[in-house]
């Protein structure tokens, strides 16, 4: 089963089963699993990633997915054109959490309240992808970051007993700066001056919330870029070190080394040894 709405102009948004997610699949998107029944595995960016009855997991554009075991369940798609996440910020509240977090993809649980009211809503979707009318695009908008904002309800009720409100936001504040920033700016200072905080201030909350370390995860989105780039494109070590403000190649080497325990080189040739095989690093 598979809906689809396209605008020219490149506005997207699809909602299939699991199953047929990967011939539908599209660059570039937003997704919501949802898992219904049964039990998904899957890679998600090179790690085994398991998904369990009545719970749901929020992934950006940028990360792989590879079906091993599909589930009952059904997948949201949506690109920027269609909702921009960013920009609608203020109302969903969902970046840097649901997000653009933290290298942990929160996986939500749902209740059996929640996941009738989940059911409902996927019953209004269907019938509003059948309904072709002019104001079909912004009904479907409507209902998308309606679940949206359940999602990110849900999360932060789940997140409650480990966080409190202030000390999230600045989490939160502090993983949508480093997904927009990673690139250019690499020290904890840059991004406590941004937050108004001393870089030790900063650091503390993250340990006092059990979270690694500002740095800790500054590097880690850098590397994880790294691998990306590695697998997925043909630019040279040097080349994306660059792309990733190493002036030296081999302070990117030596980075990614220590970073990953392996070399850039022997991480790339591993791909594509998998990936002639029909595996996935």
């Amino acid at each position: 089963m598979v809906k689809k709405f396209y605008k020219p102009g490149n506005s997207h948004f699809i909602i299939s089963n699991i199953e047929d997610f990967k011939a539908h699949e599209v660059d570039g998107t937003f997704r919501i699993l949802w898992v219904n029944s049964g039990k998904l595995e899957m890679l998600l960016d090179y790690e085994k990633v398991t998904i369990l009855e009545h719970q749901m997991i929020c992934l950006v554009p940028n990360q792989h997915i590879e079906i091993l075991s599909p589930a009952e369940g059904y997948i949201f798609q949506y690109n920027r054109d269609f909702y921009c996440l960013i920009d609608h910020d203020h109302e969903i509240s969902c970046v840097g959490l649901l997000y653009y977090g933290s290298s942990l993809t929160p996986i939500i649980n749902l209740d059996a309240k929640h996941q009738r009211k989940i059911e409902l809503l996927w019953e209004v979707f269907l019938d509003e992808f059948d309904t072709k009318d002019n104001i079909q695009e912004e009904m479907l908008r409507m209902l998308l970051k309606r679940l949206i904002i359940i999602c990110t309800r849900l999360y932060k009720e789940q997140s409650e007993t480990q966080y409190k409100k202030e000390e999230l936001d600045v989490i939160r504040q502090f993983h949508v700066m480093v997904e927009k920033n990673y690139k250019d700016k690499q020290k904890v200072s840059d991004y406590a001056e941004m937050l108004n905080k001393s870089p030790k201030t900063l650091s503390n909350l993250f340990s006092k919330n059990n979270e690694k370390s500002p740095l800790r995860q500054i590097h880690e989105r850098i590397a994880l870029e790294a691998k990306r780039m590695l697998y997925f494109t043909d630019k040279s070590i040097k080349e994306i070190g660059w792309e990733l403000s190493f002036e030296e190649e081999a302070h990117f080497s030596r980075f990614f080394k220590r970073l990953t325990g392996q070399s850039a080189t022997k991480y790339r040739n591993k791909g594509k040894i998998d990936n002639s095989s029909g595996k996935v690093a």
